[in-house]
């Protein structure tokens, strides 16, 4: 299942962007689970496979154009999209720039997200995300 997070950007959101010190995101940006799924049952240790399109992965700290590392948001919501994301145990940084990471999850339900972060880890203009997808870990 590809969901993706539509990214119409004009020119004045550009402008808005480099004012508020947000990147801006490259049009058409997506970021989506290869794995799991939504809905799927997995079990407590489980490879998070993550895709990117119409955007380049580039580890933290590297500032280019066009690019930005991935974050996994586990049953959390995003944060303020101005401010950087919290590394936490429910906020995984990846960034060295690496598109899978191992997780272990206790029993039950869980949600999880993606979402794409700049050098800085700030979201892009506009945020990089992907929809809350639900595993059940077994």
């Amino acid at each position: 299942m590809l969901a993706a997070l539509v990214t119409c950007v004009a020119a004045s959101s550009e402008a808005i962007a480099q004012t508020a010190g947000r990147q801006r995101a490259p049009a058409g940006a997506l970021v989506y689970f290869h794995y799991p799924l939504d809905g799927l049952r997995v079990p407590e240790r489980f490879t998070v496979r993550i895709g990117l399109r119409n955007m380049g992965v580039a580890p933290a700290g590297v500032d280019q154009a066009q690019t930005g590392h991935h974050h996994l948001l586990i049953d959390t919501d995003p944060g303020p999209p101005d401010q950087p994301i919290p590394a936490d145990y429910n906020n995984i940084h990846l960034g060295n720039g690496q598109t899978e990471v191992v997780v272990t999850l206790p029993r039950g339900k869980h949600t999880l997200q993606l979402l794409v972060g700049d050098h800085n880890h700030i979201p892009h203009n506009p945020p990089v995300m992907s929809p809350k997808i639900t595993v059940y870990v077994r």
